[in-house]
């Protein structure tokens, strides 16, 4: 308890748990919609395309994040153009365009002179780096992304358990997938900065899928979707700092086990329960 006291009087401890938490909400809340409709691979191909977009803010001197905003946007509307004007399936789409933008991002990378912190902060996840400006550009961004949402919510929940129903029903499918593309991909480069490039994708996934496994509506997965996250991001940022590791990893590697405690306890729970039924029945007919 001491310890938790501590943390939460640093400054620095108390900008990323900030920001933390709004990247929690929103990773779970549209997290969601990524598992629904099986796109856990798309989070994935844009998180590590926009490294392209770091990169070229990084050698041009400015600030990498509006840059690989910019990229992952292009991006993830790119694999919504190829999806449904070619024969390619979704994976091999993202493969496809992933392997470029990483290309792409890795030749830049082999300008760099030294050592170069930004870049590893953005690969991995620093909560050190999280400055009062992040912190306020995360609120807004995420306050808008949401009201956003809310906005297209019918629209989006309709989509995603009925594709064809919505489609003629009126509802413009192309364009609610291009929405809800362009905000997976502002999600996932403002999530960088705290959990990394190579993880941001798991917290997109790991936090919905769990809460899937123990819910059964819709609003339920995402509020489920929502504590699992928020818990992932504020015991990972604590481990992080105690172990001194990246927070990202830490981050990720608590949604996991909540994810593994879950699955086998659910299972564990379910076959005791069949066994205290088959036991029940057997006890009354004999």
């Amino acid at each position: 308890m001491d310890m938790l006291i501590e943390f939460l009087a640093q400054p620095f401890f108390q900008r990323a748990l900030i920001a933390g938490l709004v990247v929690g909400v929103l990773t779970a809340s549209f997290g969601v919609f990524v598992v629904l409709r099986k796109m856990s691979f798309f989070g994935e191909g844009v998180a590590h395309a926009s490294l392209a977009g770091i990169a070229i803010g990084v050698l041009a001197m400015v600030n990498p994040l509006p840059v690989a905003l910019v990229f992952a946007v292009i991006v993830s509307l790119l694999i919504l153009l190829f999806e449904r004007h070619s024969r390619l399936a979704s994976d091999t789409v993202i493969g496809v365009l992933f392997s470029i933008s990483m290309a792409i991002g890795l030749v830049l990378i082999g300008f760099f002179q030294g050592y170069q912190p930004d870049l590893l902060t953005f690969l991995f996840g620093n909560v050190l780096s999280v400055t009062a400006v992040d912190v306020t550009i995360t609120i807004i961004v995420g306050a808008a992304l949401l009201v956003a949402a809310l906005f297209l919510y019918p629209q989006l929940v309709f989509s995603t358990f009925d594709r064809d129903a919505a489609h003629l029903s009126g509802v413009g499918t192309f364009l609610i997938d291009a929405f809800l593309h362009v905000l997976l991909a502002v999600v996932i480069v403002l999530s960088v900065k705290l959990v990394g490039i190579v993880l941001v994708s798991a917290l997109l996934v790991i936090p919905a899928a769990t809460s899937v496994l123990v819910s059964k509506t819709f609003l339920s997965t995402v509020f489920w979707a929502v504590v699992f996250s928020v818990g992932s991001v504020l015991l990972g940022l604590l481990g992080s700092i105690w172990l001194n590791v990246a927070s990202g990893a830490m981050i990720v590697l608590v949604a996991g086990v909540w994810f593994l405690l879950i699955f086998f306890g659910r299972r564990i729970w379910l076959s005791v329960g069949a066994r205290k039924r088959r036991i029940a029945r057997q006890a009354s007919t004999s």
